[in-house]
């Protein structure tokens, strides 16, 4: 562990921390409020196979609950590692931890990342309606696919601090950090192209993530799993760019809100 010198008035500088302590407990806290957050909607969904659990409901919470604090302690610490090697940031958390004024950059942010968040919900929206006129759509039962309003606000909270913890400031910032290691610009930072090949992956293996959801839900098929990845990648694809582009903060922003119009404004809309 590298050792912290003092500033001029005392304190330990950040800079010369492996990461930023405070900023790795406040995402790891985030997280686990996240993790909390979702579980009625996920239970909901998973309803008929809770039925014939071999263990108390309890003790099954508890273990996710465990496991979720096991894998964001280890890819927070990843993140934040390598995110200062690669210049990828938290502008407004890092800026708010170090004393400075950050009002004027959030709200610089702030009505580019719900404008785009609001974008890729109407346009997964827009594409999962296409995939069904062609005959590819996930068939289940009513109470499985519309889970209460009030949960998918509350799932909503998960897409946006820990779907981005995992897939941008984790798996966008080590394949960034791999690439960069094998070109940089001349300034020795990631090249454009780096970047964009770590967008784009990241926001596949994002699309290919939900697949084990849906094998719980429908067959899978060639068609089905293109629709998958397809429809997830879409706001893969932007948050990738905020993250790049606006810091992690406008990412978690632009995701939450495209959870917003897939999971509480297209389930109200549905029901006038």
């Amino acid at each position: 562990m590298l050792i912290k010198s003092k500033t001029p008035d005392g304190t330990n500088s950040i800079k010369n921390q492996i990461v930023n302590w405070k900023l790795y407990i406040i995402l790891l806290v985030a997280s686990i409020l996240g993790s909390l957050a979702v579980l009625p909607y996920t239970l909901t969904l998973q309803g008929s196979v809770l039925q014939n659990l071999p263990v108390p409901l309890y003790v099954l919470v508890i273990s996710q609950l465990i496991q979720a604090v096991i894998l964001f302690a280890i890819t927070i610490f990843i993140g934040l590692y390598l995110a200062k090697k690669v210049g990828l940031r938290l502008p407004i958390l890092e800026g708010w931890l170090e004393g400075r004024e950050v009002k004027t950059y959030l709200k610089s942010i702030l009505g580019l990342s719900i404008g785009l968040g609001l974008l890729a919900g109407i346009i997964i929206t827009v594409l999962d309606y296409l995939f069904s006129v062609a005959g590819v759509a996930i068939n289940v039962t009513q109470a499985s696919i519309n889970p209460p309003v009030w949960m998918g606000f509350l799932a909503s909270f998960y897409g946006g601090i820990n779907e981005e913890i995992l897939l941008r400031l984790f798996l966008m910032t080590l394949i960034v950090w791999i690439l960069f290691k094998v070109k940089k610009t001349s300034a020795g930072k990631p090249t454009r192209i780096g970047m964009w090949l770590a967008i784009i992956l990241a926001a596949i293996f994002f699309g290919a993530g939900h697949l084990p959801a849906v094998m719980t839900l429908t067959t899978l098929t060639p068609l089905v799993i293109i629709r998958t990845i397809v429809l997830n990648s879409v706001a893969g694809i932007i948050c990738g760019w905020l993250y790049w582009k606006k810091g992690l903060e406008s990412a978690m922003i632009s995701h939450f809100s495209a959870d917003i119009v897939l999971h509480v404004i297209v389930p109200l809309l549905v029901l006038i």
